[in-house]
């Protein structure tokens, strides 16, 4: 399967066969997150597709028994849950929305954060070891419902209004018209969608492709290469890719926080009586 025999469809880099002369290392590429062999079925059953459903599943369980049996006087696993809880109600929804609409879309942005997050989670597991936003089409499914969201939020409260409201500014004077919105455009309807989900792949690509450059050059280092420099860098490389881990880690949770809160600041910009 490769230098470290992961147990992870996808191919990871390995010594190239060269014919017999001295071995030598690929370096990881966007070849690396293509799947050997899947899970039956069509194509689009493969690792991601099931890591979702899985983030999915895991998700409404622990938010489902979270509501059960709750206590005046928590328990411990009460108290993280209503921290989390408490994290996404305060520091996004009623900080972004408001009180007078937070309730209405806590829900849904308690739900992304958690998705998201357990998803991003999944490229840190030894037996998944696969972020699923970086295939870049569970991140546009992802932009689409949030798109889909908070243009609908605007309509229901401003009616057709709504787009004037985000294509033309107040007190812009009618002679800036042509120019002000093409740019409102632009920025409302394709930048922000586009930037919020290439945001959220670039980010879980670029850090997986940076742990496999570091654990598997270091792997390769260590023990197929010659000479006590080679080992030696292949076993920093090791240690240091746990820190690159922990990284990782502060990645994944900063990308499903800074998704929710820009999803939370579209639908509040959606709902604002001008702008």
């Amino acid at each position: 399967m490769g230098v470290l025999s992961l147990p992870v469809p996808m191919r990871l880099p390995v010594p190239m066969d060269t014919g017999g002369e001295e071995g030598g290392w690929h370096t990881p590429s966007l070849e690396d997150f293509d799947f050997v062999g899947g899970f039956g079925g069509p194509d689009w059953v493969n690792k991601p597709f099931v890591q979702a459903v899985l983030a999915a599943v895991i998700v409404i369980v622990l938010w489902l028994l979270a509501s059960r049996k709750l206590r005046t006087v928590p328990s411990k696993r009460q108290f993280m849950n209503e921290y989390f809880y408490n994290f996404i109600r305060n520091g996004v929804a009623l900080d972004a929305l408001g009180a007078h609409d937070f309730r209405r879309y806590l829900p849904y942005l308690l739900g992304l954060f958690s998705f998201i997050w357990v998803n991003n989670l999944m490229g840190l597991f030894p037996l998944l070891m696969f972020p699923t936003f970086s295939n870049i089409g569970y991140a546009w499914g992802l932009v689409a419902l949030t798109y889909i969201i908070y243009n609908v939020a605007g309509v229901a409260r401003h009616g057709m209004k709504y787009f004037k409201n985000m294509l033309l500014p107040e007190g812009v004077p009618p002679a800036l018209w042509i120019v002000i919105i093409p740019i409102e455009f632009l920025s409302n309807f394709v930048i922000r969608p586009l930037t919020l989900g290439l945001r959220l792949f670039g980010n879980l690509l670029a850090g997986h492709l940076v742990v496999l450059v570091f654990v598997t050059g270091g792997a390769y280092l260590l023990f197929e290469s010659e000479g006590i420099v080679n080992r030696l860098a292949g076993g920093a490389s090791l240690v240091f890719s746990f820190a690159i881990f922990a990284l990782e880690l502060l990645v994944s949770s900063l990308q499903a926080y800074i998704f929710t809160v820009l999803t939370a600041q579209y639908v509040a910009s959606s709902l604002a009586e001008d702008h």
